[in-house]
């Protein structure tokens, strides 16, 4: 059993913002497997599924980014999820817009999302970084970048991004990180 995080902001504000990767990923999940209907639990939207015969809890916090380990933690215990079996999706502003990294551990980078699911169930859970690129002009002004909505060609790129991560899913859930990130690898050489 694995649970799926997609990092993001609630409201129609921040729909289609570089902060929501993480939402539409999970939404391209749920439609592409037909997963349930999300319902309201965990200060979060929750659906249940499968991913080929893996049983899987999608989940989006609805607690603001920086308060994203509430809602995590709260459906991990639930459903007693260990952190080895929890994926997060989130943007990161430090690959480009044509990058997808993935990876078990490691620091936060300045993402507040990850700093709070850090807090809440320590660093070992799995992680899929989706590039937004980082500001451009404007003295780097990160908090205007991530709430600004992509370009065409920007939006193209993560549509593909988001595609790749979506078809190739079952791969970190069967074989692990490891055999994930070779495949997306190969995929964005």
């Amino acid at each position: 059993m694995f649970l799926i995080v997609g990092l993001g902001n609630p409201g129609v504000e921040y729909a289609g913002t570089r902060h929501n990767v993480g939402f539409m990923t999970v939404d391209a999940i749920a439609d592409k497997y037909g997963f349930g209907p999300w319902r309201d639990k965990f200060d979060g939207l929750i659906a249940e599924g499968r991913i080929d015969d893996e049983k899987v809890y999608l989940l989006k916090p609805q607690t603001f980014m920086n308060l994203s380990g509430n809602s995590v933690v709260k459906a991990a215990m639930f459903y007693k999820i260990l952190p080895d079996h929890v994926v997060v999706v989130h943007d990161d502003m430090d690959l480009d817009i044509n990058k997808i990294k993935a990876k078990i551990g490691g620091g936060s980078g300045g993402h507040n999302g990850i700093k709070s699911i850090d807090a809440h169930i320590t660093n070992g859970y799995n992680r899929v970084r989706i590039g937004v690129g980082h500001p451009q002009g404007n003295n780097g002004d990160v908090v205007n970048h991530v709430l600004s909505r992509f370009s065409k060609t920007e939006a193209a790129a993560l549509e593909q991004n988001i595609e790749i991560v979506t078809d190739n899913i079952g791969i970190l859930l069967k074989d692990g990180i490891s055999a994930f990130s070779n495949k997306i690898g190969m995929l964005k050489a």
